[in-house]
């Protein structure tokens, strides 16, 4: 992709893969196919906002090296979208629609499909809001991909687990899947993105988790048994993740918009990203599983090809970074602090207590920056280095990092 490592726009990453220009958001359709991986998302190639939305196409055979595929599909007059060929490059739009909105008084708005499996047979959700204000996710039994049967409200925010870790009043992009757990535990993950009125595309609530069990009901439909929860990421810049479950791993890409301006938080104004001509970016692939009753995030192993040179190793203290390098932080007791520094003082980007054992990996690339805490969940935060600024790490007592320089991996 020279396209992208070659843009004019400081700002624009280079190992976080993209269209080099348009807006981008959410990923969906992502998919392993005859030993390549497809990420499929939201697109506008002729302007950096929301509008005659495409669903663009990348794939890659080792999730580094990545190919900018055609646009998959596109917007019709007369029909919505439908589906394509074995290897993902051919598409057909034939405006078949098998799930309109339901019969169903109670539902007053829906958002996007997921499909899972359980007990031989397969199942959607669909995000929804409720005429009550709560948010809520409804089941469809999907025997029949053209024609999906709607089984009711399946849950919603009326759980207290649900009402306290996914508060919002539409779920999107819902999410449902087994995710490995150390304890060896059969674990079911909820995962939803959560819209409340006055969201146009910054997301302040993010996006919550519930972990529990699937379980049979009386008349044989899975029942969801939530019994912890939390926040899948703790920035700001994260929402509309998308889930890929592989037989030995599960792994998400999740959607980074554009930050807003405002106090000391380095953000960009519209106008600023319409003349930039390029909006949102795709994480990094990330690794999830269970530890200790909580959702474990990790970046996928293969995002060790992107280590270039080595520029520190088990240093201490207030290290230099460049604008796109990977920090690797252990030990150390107090605060850890990432800023952009210049003559005029330090902007914090992102800053996390710090205990005894604890490890960070944390990425930057140009505007985005992705920490990594082992064993916990990460925090997806987007910041725009001035011409006079430059990266630098805070360590607490006690910690030491290696750094490396990112590099793109040969692409032969």
């Amino acid at each position: 992709m020279d396209t992208v490592a070659n843009h004019p726009d400081p700002a624009f990453p280079r190992f976080h893969p993209r269209p080099a220009k348009g807006w981008i958001n959410d990923p969906n359709g992502l998919s392993y196919v005859d030993g390549r991986y497809h990420v499929f998302f939201q697109y506008n190639p002729d302007a950096a906002r929301h509008h005659g939305i495409r669903r663009g196409h990348l794939s890659s055979p080792d999730l580094v090296r990545w190919t900018e595929e055609p646009v998959a599909l596109s917007p019709q007059p007369d029909g919505p979208d439908a589906l394509g060929s074995r290897n993902l490059e051919t598409w057909m739009q034939d405006n078949h629609v098998a799930a309109g909105m339901p019969p169903d008084p109670q539902v007053t708005a829906v958002r996007d499909a997921f499909i899972f499996h359980f007990q031989g047979r397969r199942y959607a959700l669909q995000g929804a809001g409720l005429a009550s204000g709560r948010a809520a996710v409804l089941l469809y039994g999907v025997d029949d991909l053209g024609n999906w049967k709607y089984e009711g409200i399946w849950f919603s925010s009326d759980h207290p687990l649900a009402d306290r870790h996914l508060p919002a009043e539409i779920w999107e992009c819902p999410q449902l899947v087994r995710v490995p757990d150390s304890s060896g535990a059969e674990t079911w993950l909820l995962m939803a993105s959560l819209w409340l009125s006055g969201d146009l595309h910054e997301h302040g609530n993010g996006v919550g988790y519930l972990l529990g069990a699937v379980v049979p009901g009386l008349v044989g439909l899975p029942v969801f048994a939530p019994e912890t929860g939390g926040r899948a990421d703790l920035g700001r810049e994260f929402y509309a993740p998308q889930i890929l479950p592989l037989p030995q791993r599960t792994l998400l890409w999740g959607w980074s918009p554009e930050a807003a301006g405002g106090g000391e938080r380095p953000g960009r104004s519209q106008e600023q990203t319409d003349d930039a001509g390029w909006a949102g970016i795709l994480t990094f692939p990330r690794q999830l599983s269970v530890h200790g009753g909580a959702l474990a995030v990790e970046p996928a192993a293969e995002l060790q090809a992107y280590r270039g040179a080595r520029l520190y190793a088990g240093v201490a203290g207030t290290l230099a970074l460049p604008g796109y390098a990977e920090a690797h932080v252990t030990g150390g007791e107090g605060r850890i602090r990432l800023v952009l520094g210049s003559a005029r003082g330090q902007r914090t980007v992102f800053t996390q207590e710090v205990a005894g054992g604890d490890e960070f990996r944390i990425f930057v690339d140009a505007s985005i920056v992705e920490a990594y805490h082992h064993r916990s969940v990460p925090t997806t935060v987007r910041a725009y280095p001035g011409p006079d600024e430059a990266w630098q790490l805070e360590l607490p007592h006690g910690a030491s990092a290696d750094v490396w320089e990112l590099r793109q991996p040969d692409q032969s």
